[in-house]
């Protein structure tokens, strides 16, 4: 079976190695003919375009592999609209799609229905964190906290006399220490 690999994580500083390396040793115990690994890093599951998963996409639609595999189902996406649409467009091409970790394989009636239900589970859980930062936030305007970036004050006096001296815009910003 011709093997897709998925991998993701939210921000640049993070790694997919952990992702990519289990499903690697997946595909390979099972004697899967791993044909192409697509990777995004720095990309929020919230989105439903991905440069690499706009590649595997598309890719599918060419019927370049059999299956997909991925780390976690929230890998892949995160809203459970998404996840269905990709899945049922998976269907329609003869597509499998196997979660490594949730072990559940889309190519059996209660796989499918598994998948389904953790979907949603996992959405419902998106949407319950950001409820709770929502109410954070709420509570600490409410007493009083200031959010945002803090505002840098200037010298203007020391800005006037900077720039009579000669100095360039950017060297007075570089010399005070603002953008």
């Amino acid at each position: 079976m011709r093997i897709a690999i998925y991998a993701r994580v939210s921000t640049k500083d993070q790694s997919c190695e952990l992702q990519v390396r289990d499903l690697r040793t997946y595909c390979t115990a099972r004697g899967f003919d791993l044909v192409r690994e697509y990777v995004d890093v720095g990309q929020s599951g919230a989105k439903d375009s991905r440069p690499e998963l706009n590649k595997l996409m598309d890719d599918a639609r060419k019927r370049q592999f059999d299956a997909i595999v991925v780390w976690r189902f929230d890998r892949f996406a995160r809203s459970t609209k998404h996840l269905l649409a990709a899945l049922e467009e998976f269907r329609s091409l003869g597509i499998q799609f196997i979660s490594y970790n949730e072990n559940v394989d889309t190519s059996s009636a209660l796989g499918q229905a598994l998948f389904t239900i953790v979907s949603a589970v996992a959405q419902l859980e998106r949407d319950l964190i950001r409820e709770r930062v929502s109410a954070g936030i709420r509570n600490a305007r409410a007493n009083g906290k200031k959010l945002g970036r803090p505002k840098c004050g200037v010298d203007r006096e020391r800005i006037l006399k900077l720039k009579a001296e000669g100095h360039s815009l950017r060297q007075i910003a570089e010399e005070l220490g603002v953008g």
